[in-house]
């Protein structure tokens, strides 16, 4: 197995270096999941500051459900009932210029135990107390959800 730190390494250093070098555009999802007492579930990975909703980049063939629900159950170990749920698709320029983001909620799942060399921390959080560290594009998208205005375009 590879340590984790490694991980973070060749991840920040070499993979998404030569990915934004290769594509012209990146496409990656983010889901949103709740839990009963309509808690957030973020997770911090170990390859990038803050908290954030989990998720990642679409495959080149994926579709983008397809990765929402990969990406949940490979970093946090929830499985989607159903089809996810898209509500927004936002740019991500401030971090590069040809970055879009597609956010899905999930109404329906069930999640198992799991561990990823991605996820350093990940937890459920209640609007009033979300982790330090929570970035502003996940601080925006959960205001846009909880007033249930319009979203905004970038990230």
């Amino acid at each position: 197995m590879v340590p984790r730190s490694l991980f973070r390494i060749l991840s920040r250093g070499l993979l998404q270096p030569y990915f934004r070098l290769a594509r012209g555009q990146t496409l990656g999802v983010r889901g949103v999941v709740r839990d009963e007492n309509g808690c957030f579930l973020l997770v911090r990975h170990s390859y990038a500051p803050g908290w954030m909703f989990p998720g990642g980049g679409v495959d080149h063939g994926e579709s983008l459900e397809h990765a929402v629900t990969r990406e949940l159950r490979e970093e946090t170990g929830v499985h989607a009932r159903g089809r996810p749920r898209l509500i927004s698709v936002h740019t991500n320029f401030k971090h590069f210029r040809g970055d879009h983001v597609a956010l899905f909620v999930i109404d329906r799942w069930d999640r198992e135990d799991t561990s990823s060399l991605e996820i350093a921390e990940l937890g459920f959080y209640p609007l009033d107390d979300l982790p330090e560290g929570t970035t502003g594009g996940t601080k925006r998208r959960i205001a846009e959800i909880i007033n249930g205005g319009p979203s905004a375009p970038d990230w």
